[in-house]
């Protein structure tokens, strides 16, 4: 099949051509620091909008709307001379005739930077694959949104045992989004449950949280992880270290010592993978689907691409740098000063990452956060959270938005969200 080259209304400027495949956290910040730099920037993705990833935990429990933690690519780069965006899925990329080959055709790049983020990893395991709910795009929160507020009004139907089956919630991965979806439901059951479902026993909805390590927040202090656990035992949520899934056929969720679970619901964030796409040689993906790149975020085997966020696997770290957004956007910002020093032919260090800490939230004025030495619990820590996620979002609007449905949240106890507008079907999402 032959693709036609596409016009992006940038071909009158006299620049060399950027074009970036990704719109998260690396590729959005990279667009916004080469705005009237003298370079013409090309921004794919599949989707027209920025997700912002920490809160898709709450817009699948129902605090928070799709709209509150998504903007609209065309509005940010309305005023953005030099930059153009394009709607496509990517399909295979072409480094000898540097093009793009995507489902809306070919764009040919100067410079060519992957940021496409990451997936979710089942290590192989299919049946998983099929049965389990993923939390990494926005349709996905909707899905789990639908699927636990659809088990609610089911389980009005059914009696004591399997009842107590369909309201048995299983989030499989102890990490920050693992924490908060856990310590989310938790509100909810306790909030939610006791006034809006009294035909069902709080009793009778059980949260746990499956971690194949020894600890939750494995990335944080011991302190710090052991008060998340403390967290999460408090708000009733069942919280099993050292154990790993074997198999789940969407009924049954089956460990490797073989104890079982009955469960309708199974959320996994046990685990990502680098969303590489094609056409790269073989020796350039990582075992864990990343690209392998220098110091200085060139893909390795190529000439003129670069990598950076999730995708990317520097060789400066014997694993890669973490797959957080953090790494994602001091790449971005380094990858600019490093495109300029380009442009006026001066050198730059290699990237470095600086760890500025961690931070996690499990339920109301209950967090952890980690800053270098220092260490916050509690209400104090929760605060800092809250500030930290609302001046990170993107637009005014949604700032305000976001802040006012969690002061409504916090003082009603309830969230905002209860509609089940598009009913999720497992067959059908198959």
């Amino acid at each position: 099949m032959t693709h036609a080259l596409v016009s992006t209304g940038l071909d009158h400027l006299p620049f060399p051509t950027v074009v970036i495949i990704g719109g998260g956290f690396a590729g959005i910040t990279l667009v916004q620091k080469l705005v009237h730099k003298p370079l013409k920037v090309i921004l794919i993705d599949r989707n027209n909008f920025h997700t912002f990833q920490p809160l898709l935990y709450q817009v699948a429990t129902g605090s928070l709307a799709p709209d509150n933690i998504g903007f609209p690519f065309r509005r940010k780069i309305s005023n953005m001379s030099n930059v153009a965006f394009r709607k496509a899925e990517v399909e295979s990329i072409d480094p000898q005739e540097k093009t793009v080959i995507t489902s809306k055709g070919v764009f040919s790049y100067d410079y060519l930077v992957l940021a496409t983020g990451s997936k979710t990893n089942f290590y192989g395991n299919s049946q998983l694959e099929k049965n389990a709910m993923q939390l990494k795009s926005i349709s996905q929160a909707l899905d789990i949104r639908s699927a636990f507020l659809q088990e609610f009004e089911n389980a009005m139907y059914l009696q004591d045992n399997e009842r107590m089956a369909a309201l048995n919630f299983v989030v499989v991965g102890g990490g920050p989004t693992g924490v908060e979806v856990s310590g989310a439901l938790a509100e909810i059951r306790k909030n939610i449950l006791t006034q809006e479902y009294k035909e069902v026993g709080v009793q009778q909805m059980h949260i746990t949280l499956i971690e194949a390590g020894p600890r939750v927040l494995s990335g944080f202090s011991e302190k710090s992880s052991e008060v998340a656990t403390e967290y999460l035992e408090e708000m009733g949520v069942r919280v099993m270290v050292n154990h790993r899934v074997k198999k789940y056929n969407g009924e049954k969720l089956v460990l490797e010592d073989g104890s079982e679970l009955l469960t309708k619901t199974v959320i996994w964030s046990a685990g990502v993978m680098g969303g590489a796409v094609e056409g790269f040689p073989k020796e350039t993906y990582t075992k864990n689907n990343r690209l392998s790149t220098d110091a200085y975020l060139r893909v390795k085997g190529v000439q003129d691409i670069f990598a950076m966020g999730d995708v990317a696997s520097v060789d400066t770290e014997p694993t890669g740098h973490p797959m957080i957004a953090p790494v994602a956007i001091q790449q971005a910002h380094w990858l600019s000063l490093y495109f300029q020093s380009l442009v006026q032919s001066q050198s730059i260090a290699p990237f470095v990452f600086h760890d500025k800490g961690s931070m996690a939230t499990i339920g109301r004025n209950k967090a952890v956060v980690e800053f270098g030495p220092l260490r916050f619990q509690g209400l104090v820590a929760w605060y800092i959270w809250m500030f930290v996620h609302l001046v990170s979002l993107i637009g005014f609007k949604n700032r305000l938005v976001v802040l006012f449905h969690w002061a409504m949240k916090y003082f009603s106890y309830k969230n905002v969200i209860h509609l089940i507008v598009r009913p999720y079907d497992q067959k059908k999402s198959l």
